[in-house]
């Protein structure tokens, strides 16, 4: 009796629904939680018809964005499809509490610019998104940046010595930005390659002035990182938008001083044809041309790999490529990347700082760890897609060159007559 009239005071009182909160809210998280590498790796969107779906069946586009009037409910899960600003079904995903906190995390404004990043010992900024439908437009709905008109002929000193040339390259990248100035980082602390943990308090950007996102190669080269999934045993299927895309991209960046100076060089050596058309399609086969990797055909490029990253799905799960600091920007911006310190340079004395602009770091993307990695922070899209090709065709495997005051060797590794990846190893 005694029992039945505590129950009875306990629901009058609502003491009953705390002690649900305290012990179900965990349990019913636990049940709903969906990871990351569950969805890429297909675990929870089984095809019951036997088929393989690449939109269902984890080979969505795990990074397209939920149109933001719809809402999150309850477990138990379901699969919401997803329709961008352009019609079109981006894929699937499983409604998941990580997909609700990035929901929390952004906030759509009615002036064409997207809200990022909302995290201890980090500032909000903003990155402007209205201009990127209209990159997938034809070309000749497309407009350009006028065309640099400067002295970029490559001398005799710079065509006989790979290192000179890039050199060059980085005095003729007008748009690189100036640590301080247009963005700050915090290094954190730093750690060995095979220690494993977090040893950065906060992020590793804490400010990027907004409108570097003005700048039409940085906005057109965003605008590219949305149109990979993860998975790199996942086959790629681009829309003919997105072809658009990569075509005014690639219009852009040859307008800049490292593209002509690239052109100009390779042309002189006889490698490729002084015709600029000519040169701006080949300079879209190398970079967008799917191949295969991880068994699967059509699976990768070498934007997606070198620019953006994969996921490699053989054993243990790991982060391969992810080598450019503004997709590690929008990502950590986005609470998908965690900023885990610096690794130890080999020299003594040459601590990264907030000026440092060539770092080795690392890092996990939605809980994978890449455990040692390397970027050129700062630098523009024309600079590094101009550096990595001079190194990929004139170059070797290993490229000990001088960047500024940054000794560097560009690793760049070939697949067959593709780039399999490239990228930077601070040797300081």
């Amino acid at each position: 009796m005694d029992g039945l009239i505590k129950g009875l005071i306990d629901v009058a009182l609502g003491h009953g629904d705390d002690r649900e909160e305290e012990s179900g809210p965990e349990s019913r998280e636990e049940r709903s939680r969906s990871t990351w590498s569950e969805v890429v790796s297909g675990e929870h969107d089984k095809d019951e018809g036997g088929g393989i779906d690449r939109r269902a069946h984890g080979c969505n586009r795990w990074n397209a964005e939920e149109p933001s009037n719809l809402r999150h409910e309850d477990p138990p899960r379901r699969t919401q499809k997803i329709t961008n600003e352009y019609g079109r079904t981006e894929g699937s995903y499983e409604q998941s509490q990580w997909s609700r906190k990035e929901e929390d995390s952004e906030r759509n404004n009615d002036d064409g610019w997207e809200t990022v990043g909302k995290k201890p010992q980090r500032r909000q900024y903003k990155v402007q998104t209205e201009k990127w439908h209209g990159y997938k437009r034809p070309a000749n709905e497309q407009e350009y940046s006028d065309e640099v008109d400067i002295g970029i002929e490559p001398s005799d000193e710079e065509l006989n010595d790979l290192s000179q040339a890039c050199k060059r390259l980085w005095e003729l990248d007008i748009n690189r930005l100036v640590p301080g100035k247009d963005y700050e980082i915090d290094c954190g602390e730093g750690k060995r390659v095979r220690q494993r943990g977090d040893v950065a308090e906060g992020s590793l950007f804490t400010w990027l002035n907004e409108d570097v996102f003005r700048r039409p190669t940085f906005s057109r080269f965003c605008s590219l990182l949305d149109n990979y999934n993860p998975n790199q045993g996942c086959k790629e299927v681009l829309t003919s938008e997105e072809r658009q895309e990569q075509a005014a991209f690639i219009e852009e960046i040859s307008r800049t001083a490292p593209i002509k100076y690239l052109h100009k060089y390779l042309a002189s050596k006889r490698i490729v044809s002084e015709n600029v058309q000519d040169f701006k399609r080949l300079m879209t086969r190398l970079w967008f041309d799917l191949y295969g990797r991880g068994g699967s055909s059509y699976s990768s490029s070498a934007f997606e790999h070198v620019f953006v990253g994969e996921v490699k799905q053989q054993g243990e799960q790991e982060i391969s490529g992810f080598h450019n600091w503004l997709q590690f920007y929008l990502e950590e911006a986005k609470g998908r990347v965690d900023y885990q310190g610096y690794i130890f340079p080999r020299r003594r004395g040459h601590t990264p700082d907030s000026q440092t602009q060539v770092l080795t770091l690392q890092f996990e993307w939605n809980g994978i760890l890449k455990s040692v990695s390397s970027t050129l922070i700062g630098v523009s899209p024309e600079f590094e897609i101009a550096l990595y090709t001079l190194c990929y065709f004139v170059g070797g495997e290993d490229n000990y060159i001088e960047l500024g005051p940054y000794p560097v060797n560009i690793k760049c590794y070939r697949f067959g007559d593709r780039i399999g990846s490239v990228f930077p190893i601070a040797e300081c």
